[in-house]
């Protein structure tokens, strides 16, 4: 009966520690299980950064793709617009060289202008002495009408001007003709008296008289319309020149521009009046003009 009980004793031993191992382990192994699982969460965490940083990386391989493609857009351009630099250079360079070969002529013919000047030199030189006598001749003829006409004459009567080689005289209508006529004034008649004496002492000068009219319609027994009139107010001053003051008729021109040519508007009276006027131009002979631009008759 003591053996039984004694293996019953171990028997009871042997489980207890067997359950004791067994117990151990278990904890040993719910420990590990618990370090897994957070592992485990570890890894899934970091799986989830690594998907995150894969999804970037795809990202920016996509957008360096775009660019790459937007690079070598632009490189393409940029080749293109090389080529258009490199015709344009090219265009540009043989113009030069068009440029080139015209400066050559361009430079043959100023020397040979230059040659030519050089040969008219003396005419040159006549030409000029001719304008500074025709201003110095001039200058002097419109002092002298001035000084003549100022006794008696109002100055809005009367206007001279020197334009480049002839004297302008302006004389109002008023003064020289009758009202709506071309008749003569005794005080026009004492007005071309004066201007026929300086015109006698200048034998070099021819004397055109022009006729002007305002833009008021006329129609009477004698006159036809404005120009009928501005020429028979012209004719009646060369006949007064001619006939009464003594002047060659063959220095003398009559020419009618009717109510054209004005120098104010017609729309108020003051302007009418001032486009109502006989102009007397004195200027050198034409033919005086003709010796002076013909090189045959430049001294040797």
């Amino acid at each position: 009966m003591r053996f039984p009980s004694i293996l019953a004793f171990l028997l009871c031993i042997g489980l207890m520690t067997t359950s004791c191992v067994s117990k151990k382990k278990f904890m040993n192994v719910q420990s590990e299980l618990a370090k897994a699982n957070e592992d485990l969460g570890k890894c899934g965490v970091s799986l989830n950064e690594y998907m995150a940083k894969l999804t970037n990386c795809q990202q920016e391989l996509a957008t360096s793709q775009n660019t790459a493609q937007n690079r070598q857009s632009q490189l393409d351009d940029l080749r293109s617009q090389l080529a258009d630099c490199k015709a344009l250079r090219d265009k540009q360079l043989s113009q030069v060289g068009d440029l080139t070969v015209l400066s050559q002529s361009a430079n043959n013919n100023i020397k040979e202008t230059l040659s030519q000047l050089e040969q008219k030199d003396k005419y040159i030189h006549l030409l000029q002495a001719a304008k500074s006598k025709a201003d110095s001749i001039n200058l002097a003829l419109s002092v002298n009408l001035k000084s003549v006409l100022k006794d008696g004459i109002e100055d809005k009567d009367v206007e001279i001007k020197v334009d480049k080689t002839v004297v302008f005289i302006n004389l109002s209508d008023k003064m020289l003709y009758e009202s709506g006529s071309a008749k003569i004034t005794s005080r026009a008649n004492e007005v071309l008296g004066k201007i026929a004496k300086i015109v006698e002492s200048r034998p070099d000068v021819e004397v055109m008289v022009e006729g002007y009219t305002d833009n008021v319609p006329i129609k009477t027994s004698c006159m036809e319309d404005n120009w009928d009139l501005s020429v028979k107010r012209a004719t009646s001053v060369v006949r007064a020149l001619q006939n009464t003051h003594h002047v060659d008729p063959n220095r003398l021109i009559a020419a009618g521009r009717g109510e054209y040519n004005t120098l104010m508007p017609n729309t108020t009276a003051e302007g009418r009046s001032a486009n109502r006027r006989t102009r007397i131009i004195i200027m050198p002979k034409l033919n005086q003009f003709y010796d002076l631009l013909n090189p045959n008759m430049a001294p040797k």
